[in-house]
């Protein structure tokens, strides 16, 4: 696969006590059973506390602190998330058309879904889910053409589906089989071992593994994995992650027995990730000290256990590709903002890097190595294009995509001889292609069969300039009726804008459904992002923030000047950092959106932090320790600039009891400051899910019932009507 192990670790570090029984069904009741109105939104109480902490000379206000508190140990918070998920259910269970627009989102993901194969051994396993599967479920094909065999079925693990199958990799021959167990959200993984014969499952298994690769040694023996300490009682989903460590599993024997292969116990804030070589005989372990692209390689020899640097430094960014032999491949944006692919001799004593790749024009997202050649993966305006090189770095082909989107996927050994890759778009479900690397052939090995049209949306990118001038890409999808007309229609805008993230297309069966309801969606590839590289990174981040929230808000400027929205027509959405986008903008300029609905969001600049993987972020954010950094926090933090007396769009605050990425409580806390400010009179509400987390695991029908809460209220404010 192309060697996404640093990047998705990287993005996922943002990129998760007391029963609460209302909160966790969210089941909405008619509008004639509700005392709520659509227009008196009677907000629970909120207890404000005393909590002021002087600053750099500044005397910051903290009344809500106390909801900081895990939900499961604090009975006060857990009541607060009981009472506050009441009054938002009372209010969605008035929303029009709600219900049809949950049968809609549901009847659009009723499709067959296929992950991307791996070929180990004459054996193909992949992912499959039938439509509604709450988990996707794991399958083993006997060759490529063989009857699918059921091996892992996550959906009989729980009662509730909230447990689900993480990572998962088979052994060099096949014969056995990693898995990793994520439940109810979490970013916590425990790791077992299947025997893929037989499908029974060895009573040896690996805990506290979080932000990890779980590597197989080639000879079978064992594996590879990243691990944090246990953390204390009532601190599992709150507690700082730091002391990262390595070690070597040998198959049979207890956690306790596990090799110590690499830790850093004088930096505990480094996150060491391990890799095995192609051919066995060495271990990669990439460094990092938070979500920048800057990291220090160490080389340890699989039968010495000698270790060196290869890398030093923590000053560019530098993922091993491949090896053929002690030649080792890979990427790197020393001297190069957009990335090039390089290549040493380890053997050598002092070794010597050669450009085999040089940078392109287009940004350079990804590159494996597979069946001898070099598959490389650009971003050519955020969209997808795929260049195969010979190991001299000579282009040998294109490969050819169907239109305008993503492509990824293209894994395997050395010496295959196929790879496979996914293809989608706004408009198009993944489809998943087999890839002869010696004819450059692709044939479809999977593709869904789907309730819609594809060919009924249309799909364009269209540039707009930020309050800077800087020219800034977004996506557009409505429906060839809605674009013929030129008609403004109401429109969801979404953005990110953060750590290198770039935002590509992809299929959503929930947005597909605004569409189909006559609606425009619309993705901003603001500053922050790496659809442009370290430039674009860097043009959005630390004491250039502000631009992110700049290129959004220009963005919804332009879709009301172009025609494509109206005025009180435009909502806005985003997760995580586009959570920390969408309450920026919104107390920025509360008058441009009718409606938004910020998502498991950075709400909380100053304490980000404290918590569990918040550390690393400040790569992106600064240091709230650091005056200059303080400052600029500060003046966006979206909890601390709620602006009472003005008139806000309607809100809809949405995060997870057992978010443990971006814990909770940063949602907690701006919903109530939220409620406490006069900002008119459309609603500020929070949703809180239950046996959830940052979004990755969870179960499609909570899922569903998300996004039709999510997209019933933002159409309500906006003027879109889902029809009964």
């Amino acid at each position: 696969m192309i060697r996404s192990t640093l990047l998705a670790t990287s993005a996922s570090l943002l990129a998760l006590g007391a029963p609460m029984a209302a909160a966790s069904a969210h089941d909405h009741s008619t509008a004639e059973e509700t005392t709520t109105t659509m227009t008196d939104i009677a907000y629970p109480d909120t207890r404000m506390g005393d909590v002021v902490e002087e600053q750099f000379g500044v005397a910051v206000a903290d009344p809500y602190r106390w909801l900081e508190n895990d939900v499961r140990v604090d009975e006060e918070v857990a009541a607060w998330v009981e009472s506050q998920n009441a009054t938002t259910d009372d209010f969605l269970a008035q929303v029009p058309g709600r219900e049809a627009l949950k049968e809609r989102i549901t009847e659009l993901t009723d499709y067959e879904r296929f992950g991307l194969p791996q070929e180990k051994g004459g054996r193909y396993f992949y992912t499959r889910n039938d439509g509604l599967q709450n988990q996707s479920v794991l399958y083993v094909r006997e060759g490529l053409d063989g009857e699918p065999r059921l091996l892992i079925d996550p959906n009989e693990w729980s009662d509730d589906d909230a447990t689900a199958l993480g990572g998962w990799e088979p052994s060099p021959d096949g014969s056995k089989l990693l898995y990793t167990i994520q439940d109810g959200g979490s970013d916590w993984r425990t790791v077992k071992v299947m025997d893929v014969a037989t499908g029974e499952t060895a009573s040896d298994e690996v805990e506290w593994v979080k932000f990890s690769a779980i590597e197989w040694a080639k000879d079978g023996s064992g594996y590879y994995y990243s691990r944090f300490p246990a953390t204390g009682e009532g601190e599992t989903f709150q507690a700082l992650n730091t002391n990262h460590t390595v070690y070597f599993h040998t198959l049979g024997t207890a956690q306790e027995q596990d090799k110590l292969v690499y830790e850093t116990p004088d930096q505990p804030e480094l996150n060491h990730i391990a890799q095995v070589s192609d051919d066995g005989g060495t271990v990669i372990v990439t460094s990092s000290s938070g979500t920048d692209d800057r990291y220090e390689v160490t080389l340890i020899d699989r039968d010495t256990g000698d270790a060196r640097t290869l890398v030093p430094g923590f000053e560019h960014s530098y993922s091993y590709v491949g090896n053929v032999g002690s030649t080792f491949f890979f990427t790197t944006n020393d001297g190069a903002p957009l990335e090039k692919v390089v290549k040493t001799d380890i053997s050598a004593d002092t070794p010597e890097w050669t450009t085999v790749i040089p940078e392109a024009e287009e940004t350079l997202g990804g590159v494996s190595l597979v069946g001898g050649k070099l598959v490389a993966s650009y971003l050519r305006d955020a969209k997808s294009q795929i260049d195969i090189f010979d190991l001299d770095g000579q282009v040998v082909r294109e490969v050819a995509l169907p239109g305008i989107g993503s492509a990824g996927g293209f894994g395997g050994d050395t010496d295959a001889s196929e790879t496979f890759y996914y293809f989608t778009s706004y408009n198009t479900p993944a489809t998943i292609y087999r890839y002869d690397m010696e004819s450059g052939e692709s044939a479809v090995w999977a593709k869904p069969e789907i309730a819609f049209d594809p060919d009924a949306f249309v799909v364009e990118q269209q540039f707009y300039e930020s309050k800077d001038g800087t020219r800034v890409p977004m996506f557009i999808v409505r429906s060839k009726e809605v674009a013929m007309s030129g008609e403004a229609v109401p429109t969801l805008l979404y953005g990110y804008g953060g750590f290198n993230i770039s935002l590509t297309p992809g299929f959503s069966a929930s947005r597909l459904a605004w569409m189909e309801a006559g609606g425009a969606y619309v993705v901003a590839n603001i500053r922050g992002g790496g659809e442009y590289g370290k430039a674009w990174h860097d043009g959005g981040r630390l004491q250039n923030k502000q631009n992110t929230f700049d290129d959004f808000i220009a963005a919804g400027e332009y879709l009301i000047d172009q025609g494509i929205t109206m005025g009180g027509g435009l909502a806005i959405n985003g997760g995580s950092n586009g959570g920390l986008l969408v309450g920026a903008v919104v107390n920025q300029r509360p008058d441009l959106f009718a409606a938004a609905s910020p998502a498991v969001g950075v709400m909380d600049m100053l304490r980000f932090d404290r918590f569990t993987a918040g550390r690393y972020w400040v790569d992106d954010y600064g240091y709230p320790n650091k005056e200059a950094d303080f400052k600029a926090q500060l003046a966006y933090s979206p909890y601390h600039n709620v602006r009472g007396g003005e008139d806000y769009p309607a809100v809809l605050v949405t995060t997870a009891d057992t978010d443990d990425r971006v814990v909770p409580g940063h949602s907690f806390k701006y919903a109530a400051a939220l409620q406490a400010a006069d900002l008119g009179a459309k609603p500020q509400l929070i949703r809180i899910e239950t046996r959830a987390g940052h979004g990755s695991g969870k179960p499609t029908d909570k899922a569903i019932e998300e996004a039709a809460d999510v997209l019933g209220f933002l159409g309500y404010f906006t003027g879109l009507k889902f029809e009964d």
